[in-house]
C-alpha cells in the first residue's frame, strides 16, 4: 500500500505532500479562488506526473535500444473540460524533445510504447476521457 501524507502548511489551501521516502511538494491554488499561489495546482501536477512517468518509460527504453539521449525535454499542455464540475481534462498534448545522434524510428516507437502501454498516468488520463496525443522532436548532438 502506498501512503502520502498531507498537511496544511500555507493559507486556507497551500498543502504539504509527502510520500513514505520523505520527498516533498506543495500545492495551493490560485489568488483568485482564495489560495495564495503557495504550490503547483493539483490538476497541473498530473501533467508532471504524466511527464515523468512517460520520462522515465522513454529513457529506459532507448537505453535498451542502445540509444543515448544526451538530452530530454518534454513540453506538456492540456485542455480541461469547460461548464463541468468536475472538470477534467479533455486533451492531452506531450512534445518530446530528445537530443543526441539518435534513430527517430527508435524514439518515436518509445514514445509510442510509454504513451500507448506502459505509462500508468496516460492510462489512468485516457481513461478518465482525456484524448492525449504526442509528437517526438530530435536535436542532434551537434547542435549543442
Amino acid at each position: 500500500m502506498i501512503r502520502i501524507e498531507m498537511n496544511r502548511v500555507g493559507g486556507d489551501y497551500g498543502f504539504e505532500a509527502k510520500d513514505a521516502n520523505g520527498h516533498v511538494i506543495t500545492t495551493d491554488t490560485s489568488p483568485e479562488s482564495g489560495g495564495m499561489n503557495f504550490g503547483v495546482r493539483p490538476m497541473q501536477m498530473m501533467l508532471m506526473a504524466l511527464g515523468g512517468c512517460s520520462g522515465i518509460d522513454v529513457a529506459m527504453i532507448m537505453k535498451k535500444k542502445r540509444q543515448e539521449v544526451k538530452g530530454f525535454k518534454m513540453d506538456i499542455s492540456g485542455e480541461r473540460e469547460t461548464g463541468t464540475e468536475p472538470s477534467l481534462w479533455s486533451k492531452v498534448h506531450v512534445v518530446f524533445e530528445l537530443q543526441g545522434d539518435l534513430d527517430l524510428d527508435k524514439a518515436q516507437r518509445a514514445c509510442d510504447l510509454s504513451m500507448g502501454k506502459y505509462c500508468s498516468v496516460a492510462e489512468t488520463l485516457r481513461r478518465a476521457g482525456a484524448q492525449i496525443t504526442w509528437e517526438v522532436k530530435i536535436t542532434p548532438a551537434s547542435a549543442q
